[in-house]
């Protein structure tokens, strides 16, 4: 499925809480729709040192409540600028992100001056709607800059991918509108309540189209409630389904189309510990899981992780499994699983690096992996096995040479960009603070010596002439700063 995100290209889905019984929506409720203009700085992972380029984008957001303005997190990802429009109005009102959520696409901003927009129409948070009901859609698509309305159905409710991140999934719904290149960000209407936001479509379908539903909505407007942002729970364990009778023969499983295997359970998550590989998983608080791994919510079959979509850290689940031949009902306390970010598209950070004698050492996530389009077998492997296999348990960050600023200090060091670091003066390295701390100590060593997974041989560095050579790539490849460690 090749998704992507409607922002700067032209969607905007708009509604109201205003009743749809009438057929024609009033004209007051277009004012609480805004017009979103960013001012975007995209980071230069290629040379981290660079402030990195600017551009900028149209979106669209939808007032919910008092300077409470909803739209998309990747309207407004990475944004210096942020200024909004009224409908009807050319007067243009600088405005600040509160709260943004990259994982489920969603962000509510703020205006420095609200008094304008008192009395404006605030839009209500309706439910799921259901499947073949019919959404108004109300739009600036291109090639014009008024509004325009159109009609859809919704024609599937899903768990799917999120493309803002590259790395989450949650419930989706999808509607056949006739949806044109534009913004994105706004509401889609249906019984006068809004049911979702816009937010990606597909390249290779017409009229098609995807709206956050307002489950995920509600969660996360409940989430920054005490004024920050914690993120999804996560389960924390890979199912694979029992389709085949033989393999549920040989599970000793009933042939009754319910339950899943458990395949992988990740360290330090949820269900460490108590769950393991070969575990049948058959409930999830009191929903039987069938074979594919769906349960029943609303009506609707969607993935099992739905339940666990809807709660927060500290929350708990009951499931129900078979170990080991023997059955078990277990409360599971749920906790985020912040080492899968190394899978998601970072926003709103700086690269984190390191110069050293003109070597560029930087910590692997998708962004630079993203940019560099690393081959080394190594760095892929510690890449995709990252999470499932436990690696950030050892190493918190996989450090990268990603670059070699030429120096007399680091000439014939041809072929060790793009592999892994294993060890810097014979100490395996566990992260950027660490490689930091053992390349610039008090005592400069009579050599640095920096080990490189796959490398036939290691990289040697006289210590006494780092400062030099440092000051020299600085100077010569304007350099502002030889690192940056924080995040």
């Amino acid at each position: 499925m090749r998704l992507f995100h409607l922002a700067f290209l032209g969607l905007i889905l708009i509604c109201t809480s205003v009743s749809l019984a009438a057929d024609r929506l009033p004209s007051d409720v277009y004012r609480s729709v805004v017009r979103i203009e960013a001012a975007v700085q995209i980071p230069d992972y290629a040379t981290p040192w660079n402030s990195g380029r600017f551009s900028g984008g149209i979106g669209t957001g939808f007032l919910i409540g008092e300077n409470k303005i909803l739209t998309n997190a990747h309207v407004v990802s990475n944004a210096r600028r942020l200024l909004i429009t009224v409908h009807g109005s050319p007067i243009k009102y600088p405005a600040k992100v509160d709260f943004i959520a990259h994982d489920c696409d969603l962000a509510l901003l703020s205006v420095e001056d609200f008094s304008d927009f008192k009395g404006f129409p605030v839009f209500e948070i309706g439910g799921v709607p259901e499947l073949e009901s019919q959404v108004r859609v109300i739009g600036y698509p291109i090639g014009g800059q008024r509004l325009s309305v159109t009609r859809g159905v919704v024609s599937r409710i899903d768990f799917s991918s999120y493309s803002h991140s590259r790395a989450d999934q949650h419930l989706v719904i999808q509607i056949d509108a006739a949806i044109n290149p534009g913004n994105s960000g706004g509401p889609v209407l249906q019984d006068g309540k809004a049911i979702g936001v816009a937010f990606q479509g597909r390249r290779d379908a017409d009229n098609t189209g995807y709206i956050i539903p307002t489950p995920v909505i509600r969660r996360f407007l409940k989430d920054v409630e005490d004024g920050r942002y914690d993120h999804y729970v996560d389960l924390a364990v890979a199912t694979f389904p029992l389709y085949n009778a033989a393999m549920r023969e040989a599970l000793k499983m009933p042939d009754d189309g319910n339950g899943v295997l458990v395949s992988n359970v990740i360290s330090n998550g949820s269900c460490d510990g108590i769950l393991k590989p070969r575990d049948i998983l058959v409930s999830i608080d009191g929903n039987p899981i069938d074979s594919a791994g769906q349960i029943l919510i609303d009506g609707s079959k969607v993935d099992l992780n739905e339940i666990v979509e809807r709660k927060f850290a500290g929350d708990t689940v009951e499931l129900r499994y078979r170990s080991g031949g023997t059955w078990h009902d277990r409360e599971v306390e749920l906790k985020p699983l912040p080492q899968n970010r190394m899978y998601a598209i970072q926003y709103e950070k700086k690269p984190r690096y390191i110069v050293f004698a003109g070597l560029v050492f930087q910590p692997l996530d998708t962004n630079l992996f993203a940019t560099a389009n690393f081959s080394d077998l190594h760095v892929r492997r510690l890449y995709q096995d990252y999470l499932p296999k436990g690696i950030f348990k050892e190493r918190k960050d996989i450090l990268v040479l990603t670059r070699i600023e030429s120096d007399p200090i680091n000439s014939q060091l041809s072929g060790f960009t793009g592999k892994a670091v294993d060890k810097i003066n014979g100490v395996k390295i566990h992260d950027i603070k660490q490689a930091a701390e053992l390349l610039n100590p008090e005592t400069p060593p009579e050599f640095h010596v920096i080990e490189l997974l796959g490398a036939r041989r290691p990289i040697i560095i006289p210590g006494a002439d780092v400062a030099a050579a440092n000051e020299r790539v600085q100077r010569t490849y304007a350099i502002e700063q030889l690192s940056n460690l924080e995040e």
